[in-house]
C-alpha cells in the first residue's frame, strides 16, 4: 500500500505543479514593440499634428499612456542597436548596418522564459541569412536583411521596400512582382503569427518600414500603381513629398488597427502589450504644422527634431489609471528593463543597466522610477540632457553647448554669459556625465566587435 501512497502523491504534486506552471504561463503578458521609421514627435495627430491623422494610434493613446519626453539616436542603425541591446551606443556600436554578433538582445531573454519571437519590417543590422535567429527571432520577414533591398531595371536603381518588394523570409529571399506592398505583407505575417501563437506568450519586434522615404504612394493613396517595380529615386515624389507622408503616416497607422483587430479575433487583446515609437526625427523635406506652428524634420541632427519620437504604451490588462499623458523621461535603453520586467525574464548578465524600465509608471507608481538624464553617442557628437536642458559636445569634450527647452522643439543655446548659477552647475553636472561615458567606448562590444569599431571611424 505504501508504494502506491507514495507514487500517488507525486503523480498529485506534479499535477498541481504543472498547473502552477500553466497559470503563471497564461499570466505572461504578449508583447508587441512597434517602431516607426524616420517617424518624429510631431508626425502623430495625438501629439499635436495638423496634417497627419492617426486615429488608431490616438485611440491607444487614449485607452493607454502617451510619453511626451521619449528619445532615440538620430539616425537608424544607432537606435535600433540600442533599443535591442538597452546599452548606449559608445559601449557596443561598431558599424552603420551591422549588429555586433557578440551582443544579447530582449529577444534572447523573453525566449528565455517560454516566449515565441518574430520580427519583421527593416532589418539593417547583419546580412548572414541566420542573423534574425542569432539574434534571438525565430521567424523573419524583412527588407534589407541578406541584401540591399533595391535592384537594378533598365539602367534605374529602383527602390524596393514599397510596391513590390524585395524581402526574406526567414533569410530566404523573396521578390514580390504582383503589387504587393511590402508593409502590408509584413504585417499580414504578424497577423499570422498572432493567431499560431495566441496560446502561449509570444513577442513581436516590428521595425516598420514605414514612413522612411521614398515618399511614394501607397495602396491607399489615388496614384497608387501597383506595377510599378518601386521607386527610381532615394527621397521618391519631389514635387509633392508631404502629400505621400502623410498617406505613408496614414497607412502606418492603418496596419497598426489591422494588428490590434488581430489581437481582438484571436482572443489576447487585453493581455497584449503594444508599445509605438519612431527610430528617430522625421526626414527634412517633411515639414509638419504642429500646434500653431511648423516643425521642420531634423533626422540625423542632434536636435529635438532629430531626437525627439513618440511613444505610446497600451496594455488593457496592466496599465492603471489609462488616458494618462506622462512627461517622464524615456529613451531607447529603456525597452530592455521593461520587456523584461514584463515577461519575467532577467537582465543580461553583465549588464551595463543604462536604461531604467517604464513599468512603474504603466502601473501609476512612477514615484519609484529614477531618470534624471539621458545620453546619446552618435558620429562625432554627443549630448546629455534632461526634460529641461541639453549639453551637445565634441566626442572628446569640446565645444560644449548648452540648450535650454521650454516644451517641444522650442529649444535655446545659452551663452556662458546668459547662465544663472543653477545652469553653470547642470553644465558641470553634464560634462562630467560625458567624460564618465566616453570611458567606456567599446566596454561591451565582443572582440570582433571591438576591432571593428576602432576600424570604423564614421561612427555612422
Amino acid at each position: 500500500m505504501k508504494p502506491n501512497i507514495v507514487l500517488l502523491t507525486c503523480a498529485t504534486f506534479l499535477t498541481c505543479l504543472n498547473l502552477v506552471f500553466s497559470e503563471f504561463k497564461d499570466k505572461q503578458p504578449n508583447i508587441i514593440l512597434i517602431m516607426a521609421d524616420d517617424l518624429g514627435y510631431e508626425a502623430l495627430s495625438s501629439n499635436g499634428s495638423e496634417s497627419c491623422q492617426s486615429p488608431n494610434l490616438d485611440k491607444l493613446a487614449q485607452e493607454g499612456i502617451r510619453f511626451t519626453n521619449c528619445f532615440s539616436n538620430p539616425i537608424c542603425t544607432p537606435s535600433r542597436t540600442k533599443i535591442m541591446t538597452g546599452q548606449y551606443n559608445v559601449r557596443n556600436y561598431v558599424k552603420f548596418g551591422m549588429l555586433d554578433r557578440g551582443q544579447t538582445t530582449f529577444a534572447h531573454q523573453l525566449k528565455a522564459v517560454g516566449y515565441a519571437t518574430a520580427i519583421a519590417g527593416k532589418w539593417q543590422l547583419g546580412n548572414q541569412p541566420d542573423s534574425p535567429q542569432h539574434f534571438g527571432f525565430e521567424k523573419s520577414c524583412l527588407w534589407q536583411h541578406t541584401r540591399g533591398g533595391r535592384s537594378n531595371e533598365n539602367g534605374k536603381r529602383i527602390d524596393r521596400r514599397f510596391v513590390n518588394p524585395m524581402l526574406e523570409f526567414n533569410g530566404k529571399e523573396k521578390d514580390f512582382t504582383s503589387g504587393e506592398y511590402g508593409p502590408q505583407v509584413c504585417t499580414d505575417f504578424i497577423c499570422d503569427f498572432i493567431e499560431e501563437n495566441k496560446k502561449n506568450p509570444f513577442l513581436v519586434y516590428f521595425p516598420m518600414i514605414l514612413t522612411h522615404c521614398p515618399f511614394d504612394p501607397t495602396p491607399d493613396s489615388s496614384d497608387w500603381d501597383p506595377k510599378r517595380l518601386g521607386s527610381t529615386s532615394y527621397k521618391g515624389d519631389k514635387n509633392d513629398p508631404q502629400r505621400h507622408f502623410r498617406d505613408m503616416v496614414a497607412y502606418a497607422d492603418k496596419i497598426v488597427g489591422q494588428i490590434v483587430s488581430q489581437l481582438k479575433k484571436s482572443g489576447i487583446r487585453d493581455n497584449t502589450v503594444i508599445l509605438f515609437t519612431g527610430d528617430n526625427g522625421t526626414d527634412k523635406p517633411i515639414v509638419t504644422p504642429w500646434n500653431g506652428r511648423t516643425v521642420v524634420g531634423g533626422k540625423g541632427s542632434m536636435t529635438d527634431e532629430g531626437t525627439r519620437v513618440p511613444l505610446i504604451v497600451n496594455w488593457p490588462a496592466g496599465i492603471k489609471k489609462p488616458g494618462r499623458i506622462t512627461d517622464d523621461l524615456v529613451e531607447f535603453t529603456d525597452m530592455m528593463p521593461t520587456l523584461c520586467e514584463i515577461s519575467g525574464a532577467d537582465i543580461p548578465k553583465n549588464h551595463p543597466a543604462d536604461g531604467s524600465s517604464i513599468v512603474p509608471v504603466l502601473t501609476n507608481k512612477k514615484d519609484i522610477r529614477k531618470k534624471d538624464w539621458i545620453y546619446i553617442w552618435y558620429r562625432n557628437q554627443v549630448m546629455v540632457r534632461n526634460k529641461k536642458y541639453s549639453l551637445l559636445a565634441k566626442q572628446d569634450g569640446s565645444d560644449t553647448k548648452l540648450t535650454r527647452y521650454k516644451g517641444q522643439f522650442n529649444g535655446k543655446e545659452l551663452t556662458d554669459q546668459k547662465m544663472n548659477k543653477a545652469e553653470r552647475r547642470i553644465k558641470e553636472e553634464f560634462e562630467d556625465i560625458l567624460a564618465r561615458m566616453a570611458k567606456t567606448r567599446l566596454s561591451s562590444a565582443s572582440a570582433e566587435g571591438k576591432a571593428m569599431g576602432l576600424k570604423n571611424k564614421s561612427n555612422r
